[in-house]
């Protein structure tokens, strides 16, 4: 399909189409980091043009799904990505007139700070309807030295706790709490303190071991690891404390909560029969995702699920699920955290949700990892290159240009190489120093085709991708340059984070934005009338 141009949605169109309930994608195509500090719709997901192939195909699956797509208001980065999106098959392809200014100036709510504000907008809703109780960080190191009887869980998942962590807690994250608490904690008088690096899993930890009826004292730790710096605490890094999957008594208490969370929130659950006619229906769109984790994922899984931890589902579902008002079905071994993955989303009012009873059972599991769809690979307009003939070739006689994502960039990347963004680099095409060949890497090498297919049709330079990418360059044995770093393009791909900074005092600086502007969400909530979220009793 060849591109052309989208047609327009008025402001008002679009305010009637989030009202409606039929299904709809409402995509923001900007970096995240102008998303963030432009502001963003509150009901939109993130698909930067420069990786909308990479990413579109599992966030928006139907292709006849509505689809509305924004930028900042001069409609240059949006009318791309709605031409690449009826280029990539999708037949309902809108560009919001006007974009986010046009939004604003009607005197809708613009919000200010991420990429999915969503996200942590939710958390504090939490707290604030559920009044979910908080303990300061001064206040449980008194307890603690004191003597009291504490359990410290740590809801992120083991990877962020390796990097660090406080000390004494425990890796259980998303709805692996519900599933292992009564593993972790022995006693009901025992306090539990739920913590995350800021605000919003501490909150949605702690209320969800409140909502499966853990006896005890359950409260989250106000500013988690972040207030935990700011008090001048030393954080832990490189440990691995987690919690084995229940047993026994345990296990049985976790299918009691599943039972009780079923009947607070109204969760449905459907078995086999029912899945296969939801597949069989190309009126709506269908996400089956398994919210175990990803090691039992990958032993052992239903055909046509995807990997969604519960930690990473829920609250952030937009992560998966980019159509509104579509039907997602949730997969694991026995019902218990597809049970309170699936109360995260009800009450979200994301999508409509479902459990799928006894999903594993009679059925020949498939294994290891699945990779997401990538959408139209290109494979003309540049040439490869391998890592030694990369290396082989004088420095002066070429350009590399590396766009994977930034922090990727500054962790290691090929000698000399430059940042650029994808979606600018067409743009930038005449303003490239030197005149000979231009070489595009990325992490794996994929994103560094879509780069490649997009600059060898905007210069008569050679053009040329690194096979394989910055990986293969690794693990050719090649150096990689960490202490340099050259940006032919500001690293806007990213939200600006107190914990990228190396000053301490910067570090600290940006935990104290980040959680003056997670406390202001609420009232920035109440400005805002397509919040989707609903309260149940």
């Amino acid at each position: 399909m060849t591109e052309s141009v989208a047609p327009a949605i008025a402001v008002d169109e679009l305010r009637a189409l989030l009202d409606g309930g039929q299904e709809y994608a409402l995509v923001d195509v900007r970096e995240s980091g102008v998303t963030a500090a432009q502001g963003s719709i509150l009901l939109a997901v993130s698909i930067p043009l420069s990786v909308l192939e990479l990413k579109v195909g599992a966030l928006v699956p139907r292709r006849d799904t509505p689809v509305v797509v924004y930028d900042g208001g001069d409609a240059e980065l949006a009318g791309r990505g709605a031409a690449r999106l009826r280029a990539l098959g999708y037949t309902d392809v809108r560009v919001l007139d006007g974009g986010l200014a046009a939004w604003a100036a009607a005197g809708h709510k613009v919000h200010s700070g991420g990429d999915h504000v969503i996200g942590q907008a939710f958390g504090e809703w939490i707290e604030e309807v559920y009044q979910t109780p908080h303990i300061s960080v001064p206040d449980f190191l008194s307890r603690r030295a004191a003597g009291e009887d504490i359990v410290l869980l740590d809801s992120r998942p083991i990877g962020e706790f390796r990097d660090h962590s406080l000390p004494g807690g425990t890796s259980i994250p998303g709805a692996e709490l519900v599933y292992r608490a009564a593993e972790a904690v022995s006693s009901p008088d025992t306090l539990v303190v739920v913590n995350c690096a800021g605000r919003t899993r501490s909150i949605l930890g702690a209320q969800v071991l409140i909502n499966a009826g853990l006896p005890n004292r359950v409260v989250s730790l106000e500013g988690g690891t972040q207030s935990w710096v700011l008090e001048g605490h030393e954080l832990d890094h490189g440990e691995t404390s987690s919690v084995a999957p229940p047993t026994g008594a345990a296990l049985e208490a976790a299918r009691e909560s599943a039972v009780r969370f079923g009947e607070r929130f109204g969760i449905e659950h459907i078995d086999a029969a029912a899945l296969a006619a939801f597949g069989k229906d190309d009126t709506r769109s269908l996400y089956v995702l398994d919210v175990r984790t990803p090691e039992e994922f990958e032993a052992g899984h239903l055909p046509g699920s995807l990997s969604a931890p519960s930690w990473d589902v829920a609250p952030w579902v937009f992560r998966h699920v980019g159509t509104h008002h579509s039907r997602v079905v949730l997969v694991d071994n026995d019902g218990v955290r597809a049970a309170v993955a699936a109360s995260w989303i009800a009450q979200i009012g994301w999508a409509q949700v479902f459990v799928l009873d006894r999903a594993l059972e009679g059925v020949d599991l498939e294994t290891g990892p699945v990779p997401r769809p990538v959408l139209d690979p290109p494979s003309g307009g540049f040439e490869t290159v391998t890592a030694q003939e990369l290396d082989g070739a004088p420095a002066d006689t070429r350009l590399v240009l590396d766009v994977a994502p930034s922090p990727e960039y500054r962790t290691g990347h090929v000698p000399g190489a430059r940042f650029a963004i994808r979606a600018r680099l067409a743009a930038s095409a005449a303003e490239l120093p030197g005149t000979g060949p231009v070489v595009l890497t990325s992490s794996d090498g994929v994103l560094a085709r879509y780069a490649a297919a997009d600059l060898a049709a905007a210069t008569d330079r050679p053009v040329r991708v690194l096979d394989g990418g910055t990986a293969a360059w690794r693990a050719a044995g090649l150096p990689v340059e960490t202490d340099r770093a050259e940006w032919l393009h500001a690293p806007e791909d990213v939200v600006a984070s107190g914990w990228r900074e190396s000053d301490p005092e910067d570090r600290k600086a940006g935990f104290r934005r980040y959680l003056s502007w997670e406390l202001g969400l609420v009232a920035e909530l109440a400005q805002d009338d397509t919040v989707p979220f609903e309260k149940f009793a």
